[in-house]
Formats: structure tokens, sequence, C-alpha cells
């Protein structure tokens, strides 16, 4: 059982930047390929980003490419989305997912782990 919790949610300005982190509870975390989802009022959860388990792969979806960075450090068992120019349609909550294999990963269903979600809001 994987334990994960995300941090760093919050108010930023469009144009602005917030970085999430996603702590994992499990020491072999770097088995794991982690996901990032979000979730917009009245929308459906969609497939942002996500980075394998060695970091070497990543994958990001078009509305974010360019402007997010998904990263890991193992040591301390914790996957990152570094968010930068944001825009009012980036608001939503945005949650962490694991699961093993690089295969399919857009889809929620592949994800066998998942965080409680952190609020973001991007707004003047």
């Amino acid at each position: 059982q994987v334990h994960l919790v995300e941090s760093g949610g919050g108010l930023a300005q469009p144009g602005g930047s917030l970085r999430l982190s996603c702590a994992a509870s499990e020491r072999t975390f770097n088995n794991y390929v982690v996901g990032w989802f979000r979730q917009a009022p009245g929308k459906e959860r969609e497939f942002v980003a996500v980075i394998s388990g060695s970091g070497s792969g990543t994958f990001y979806s078009g509305s974010v490419k360019g402007r997010f960075t998904v990263s890991r450090d193992d040591s301390k068992n914790t996957g990152f989305l570094q968010m930068n120019n944001l825009k009012p349609e980036d608001t939503a909550v945005y949650y962490c997912a694991a699961t093993t294999g690089w295969w399919d990963l857009q889809n929620q269903a592949r994800y066998d782990y998942w965080g409680q979600g952190t609020q973001v809001t991007v707004s003047s």
C-alpha cells in the first residue's frame, strides 16, 4: 500500500508559478510511475503529466506542455509538478497517483494509488 500526500497548492496570479509536491510512504518509490491529474469544477478529471520510475521518461498533456515540468526526488520519496505561466483555466484540484509499468498512462484506471488532492486557483 502506497500512501500519497499532495501539498503546495494555493492561489496564484495569471502568469505566476506554483510547485506541487507528492510525498509517498513507500521506500521503494522509484519502482512507481507517478502521474498527475486535475479536476476542474464541473469537469471530468483529466491527465496532466507523468514521470517514469527512473525519472528519464516524461509525458505531458498538450494543454500544459511547455509550462509544467514533472520531476521526482526518490531520496525523499517525493514527486513534483512545477507549474509556470499559470492560466485561469489551470484552476482545479490536482492529484498525484502511482502505478507500475509504462503504458496507457493517461488512463486513470491504470493507477493503483491516489493522493487526496490539492487545490490550485489561478486568479487576479
